[in-house]
């Protein structure tokens, strides 16, 4: 009996000869390790090797790259509309807090100390669309969605970011009708912020003029004066920007010049507004006054009377 045949023999050596490849490859990755660790003799071998490889890197990083790509895309049209319209309503509230800077300004020690050093602060204001806008062009009158349901009342003011838009003459449950400051029928006790003269700025039925008929010939008023509600009437606070004069000219034996301003708000542009609440300290100070003026015949009381009909009620 054979001890050992010819194909033993041929694997004993097969498997002896990977034993050996084995070692020697071993040896020879070490020897490789140790010289690139010393000298970086394989930094170019490398870098050709990651370029090669680069673009099946990209290939299999592909879905989850796609995947994150997607998420940050699936915002829908509705809900960035919805952000588009909160961001639109917070700018506007900072802007017409911020509005009364120019009559802020022109303030003074003396009227810190008669207001016992408080602070002016904003009273309640809701933000409201317009949904109609009336036609006929010799009234301006709008329709915005509020009504009494949202505590609105007649003669309520109407700002924007701007200035003084109107007031609100007609109150229905869910919509409330407004009368802009350029109607005929509307007048608005003014102060100019340069040297607070005050007078009263009318509708002309133009939407960029306004009209002050009751300036004297020897009024101090000048170009470029900026106006501002005065508070006189109860009607709008005071401080918020009505407008600037721009056109100054006088009539040989007329009494009173012919001013007119341009209005701050951008009447004809206008689709979200602001209704605001007097102050406590202001409404209360308004109801004293005109009590008070009700007590006293007209001609104590200094009432000035334009020679037309207003929508802002008795103005002091």
């Amino acid at each position: 009996m054979a001890l050992s045949r010819p194909d033993s023999d041929q694997r004993t050596f097969r498997n002896t000869g990977y034993g050996l490849r084995t070692v020697m490859l071993c040896i020879l990755s070490v020897a490789i390790m140790a010289l690139d660790h010393n000298n970086e003799h394989l930094k170019s071998i490398r870098s050709v090797l990651s370029a090669a490889v680069h673009p099946i890197r990209l290939l299999i990083d592909a879905p989850l790259s796609l995947g994150h790509w997607i998420g940050d895309n699936a915002a829908t049209r509705s809900e960035l509309l919805d952000e588009n319209h909160r961001l639109k309503k917070k700018n506007l509230i900072l802007n017409a807090r911020l509005q009364r800077l120019v009559a802020l300004e022109a303030e003074n020690t003396r009227l810190r100390a008669l207001l016992d050093s408080t602070a002016k602060v904003n009273g309640r204001v809701l933000i409201a669309e317009i949904l109609s806008v009336d036609m006929n062009p010799f009234r301006h009158r709008i329709t915005i969605n509020k009504g009494s349901k949202d505590g609105i009342y007649v003669g309520q003011a109407l700002i924007d970011a701007d200035g003084i838009i109107g007031q609100v003459v007609r109150n229905q449950f869910f919509s409330a009708e407004a009368l802009l400051i350029t109607d005929v029928d509307h007048a608005l006790p003014v102060e100019i912020v340069r040297n607070r003269l005050r007078t009263i700025a009318v509708g002309t039925g133009d939407l960029e003029r306004l009209s002050l008929p009751f300036l004297p010939r020897n009024a101090d008023v000048v170009d470029g004066d900026r106006l501002v509600t005065s508070g006189l009437g109860g009607t709008f606070p005071p401080g918020y920007p009505v407008g600037t004069i721009h056109e100054i000219s006088s009539d040989s034996g007329e009494p009173f010049l012919n001013v007119s301003a341009t209005p701050a708000a951008a009447l004809n542009r206008i689709r979200e507004v602001l209704l605001i609440w007097p102050e406590p300290d202001s409404a209360q100070r308004a109801a004293d006054e005109d009590s008070a003026g009700a007590a006293r015949p007209p001609e104590e009381a200094g009432t000035i009377a334009p020679q037309k009909n207003t929508a802002a009620g008795d103005l002091q």
